[in-house]
């Protein structure tokens, strides 16, 4: 008798939590919608390293344009009032969602190169496992705990995955040079990345980018005053750091702190 007792009280429960979930999802459409492309991006991510449905060469741009509508929808919800300004221009190259629509664009139209996919699927499983807590939390507090528990890994090392999103975004840059020895990109490529990185490092709401940044140029000035390197590797690692200097943005960024609703 107690067991059918519990049955029935937790049908109702369940119901309303289902019908709270609606409501949450109906009241905040566009989180929802950013939630559902990500949840896309990181699909065809998996699904390109792991080819099981579909051919992995039209997943790579399904992954891309994912990521794109992820951007255009947020881009969207930071800056809904579109003026033909410079002051829009400007507001609107400062939004982290610009930077990576300018990134889904610049590779769409390349071959398919793996690492490219890494910093979207990462922006992607963080802001992906934010939303899906709230979305748990609708359905009561204690719900789905195997996912909670996945969800508080994703937290728990979000910093260390912000840094190797920022890691991969800097360490794209030389390899898109390389690769036009490789004839996979043409030489407009790293020219127009070399523009999304600046955008990067100078952006007002994720310093990461810009905190590594300064980490590798420090190890390689470092590494360049050390004897034991032979000139012509020193020489190339001078010619880096002062082919980069006026990449770096003024000193007033360093105040600037993380803020997670962007990407």
């Amino acid at each position: 008798m107690a067991d059918t007792t519990g049955s029935g009280d937790s049908s109702p429960q369940l119901e309303r939590g289902w019908l709270a979930l609606k409501q949450h999802v109906i009241d905040n459409k566009i989180r929802a919608g950013l939630w559902f492309t990500r949840l896309l991006t990181m699909i065809f991510t998996i699904s390109y390293i792991i080819p099981i449905f579909g051919h992995s060469y039209n997943i790579y741009y399904k992954a891309l344009m994912s990521y794109a509508a992820t951007s255009a929808l947020r881009l969207h919800q930071r800056l809904p009032h579109v003026q033909l300004s410079r002051q829009f221009l400007g507001m609107l190259l400062l939004e982290d969602s610009c930077h990576y629509l300018l990134y889904s664009i610049i590779f769409l139209y390349i071959l398919p190169v793996t690492i490219v996919l890494v910093p979207i699927f990462l922006f992607a499983m963080l802001q992906f496992a934010s939303f899906s807590l709230t979305l748990l939390d609708c359905l009561g507090q204690n719900s789905w705990w195997g996912i909670r528990l996945m969800i508080s890994l994703v937290e728990f090392q979000s910093h260390k995955i912000l840094r190797f999103c920022a890691f991969s975004e800097i360490i794209i840059l030389p390899y898109t040079v390389f690769l036009i020895f490789t004839g996979r990109v043409g030489l407009l490529t790293p020219i127009i990345y070399y523009q999304f990185l600046k955008l990067r490092l100078a952006s007002q709401r994720n310093p990461f980018t810009r905190n590594m940044f300064y980490e590798i140029r420090s190890i390689l000035n470092t590494l360049a005053k050390k004897p034991a390197v032979p000139d012509i590797l020193r020489k190339m690692i001078e010619g880096f750091l002062s082919l980069t200097q006026q990449m770096a943005p003024g000193p007033h960024f360093y105040k600037i702190k993380y803020n997670d609703s962007e990407c």
